[in-house]
């Protein structure tokens, strides 16, 4: 399974990320709100989210609380523009596996994307 979960409010940044994953051969399931994204993580098809902080209706960390409350073991890599050091901290506290902060580097971001599916 090379499925990932892109919860990602700004379309050319989903976009953007999309299409190169899917140069990878990854399968890229977007969504642009947080209230969907959480329910999209719970049916747990995916191998890997990738998750902006700042989101509609529900935000990033609300979102990874919830999955970690509920067992969902999926990796997440947190993709957002706050760049501060207590966020991170937050972040990864939270249950977040990676963060990245905006503006980022795709090939970076692709590196561990692969670097998630190796481990599975």
């Amino acid at each position: 399974m090379r499925r990932i979960l892109l919860i990602e409010d700004d379309k050319d940044i989903s976009d953007l990320v999309r299409l190169h994953l899917t140069d990878l051969q990854y399968e890229v399931e977007q969504v642009y709100d947080g209230r969907e994204g959480l329910a999209r993580a719970l049916e747990q098809r995916h191998c890997l989210i990738v998750l902006d902080l700042m989101l509609p209706r529900l935000d990033g960390i609300s979102i990874c609380q919830k999955l970690r409350a509920e067992r969902v073991a999926i990796p997440i890599l947190m993709l957002t523009s706050r760049a501060e050091e207590i966020d991170k901290v937050i972040g990864l506290e939270t249950g977040a596996d990676d963060y990245m902060t905006k503006p980022f580097s795709i090939r970076e971001l692709l590196a561990r994307a692969n670097a998630f599916m190796r481990r599975r």
